[in-house]
């Protein structure tokens, strides 16, 4: 069991991570990542969310039928996309104003029906809930880098207005890194997204074959003979 957690966790946070590897959820990822506070709070709500639809998923893969069973996942995960929806409007609701209508859109993003579909309708609650963890949290680290490097480039600081907009808990986190940096504004725009999430891909599939040479080259070590 503890290797099946140590696969979940390497393949989620690297190997197979949302955005880096599979590409998905390229949506809110381009939308929110202006800067990495906002990418912060859009990857926990979608963590509490593939969290949720993959525990109640997994506890009733044995009683939904095949010819039934997207449109009863997409209800769960509307429904708890709901609920994460009216905790963000009531609780931080700085933060609401800034991810606005990407909240909802969380029903719509590949990853947590994907997730639900190809582990969760297969597997146990609790490798299900971990898988979905892993994943949030993978995706979690996804925007939030690609939210440090557009704000970093775009104004010289990173986590600015953490205190507003996830509570005062979180001003520690807030800092500026530039002093006098007058900014660049194409890193804040749209198409500072896109330049982000292909540059942080590309250093991703450079690391993975270098990891991969490495591993070609380490000598494997013969059986004993007894």
């Amino acid at each position: 069991m503890s290797n099946l957690y140590a696969r979940i966790t390497r393949d989620s946070l690297w190997g197979n991570n949302i955005v880096f590897a599979q590409t998905l959820g390229l949506c809110p990822t381009m939308a929110v990542t202006s800067t990495a506070t906002n990418g912060l709070g859009m990857g926990l709500a979608t963590t509490a969310v593939l969290v949720a639809s993959n525990m109640l998923i997994s506890s009733i893969r044995h009683v939904v039928s095949e010819e039934v069973r997207i449109p009863v996942y997409i209800v769960i995960i509307a429904t708890l996309v709901t609920l994460v929806d009216v905790s963000i409007n009531a609780w931080a609701h700085d933060l609401y104003k800034v991810l606005g209508l990407y909240i909802a859109l969380i029903v719509a993003n590949c990853a947590v029906l994907g997730r639900a579909e190809a582990f969760a309708a297969k597997n146990p609650v609790l490798p299900s809930g971990m898988d979905g963890l892993m994943m949030g949290l993978g995706f979690t680290f996804a925007l939030t880098t690609i939210g440090a490097v557009r704000e970093i480039l775009g104004t010289g600081t990173l986590f600015a207005d953490a205190h507003l907009l996830l509570g005062s808990a979180f001003s520690f986190m807030e800092m500026k890194l530039i002093p006098d940096y007058k900014g660049f504004l194409l890193m804040v725009l749209p198409p500072g997204g896109f330049l982000a999430v292909g540059f942080l891909i590309a250093v991703k599939r450079i690391i993975d074959r270098r990891s991969a040479s490495i591993a070609e080259t380490v000598p494997v070590a013969a059986p004993a003979v007894s």
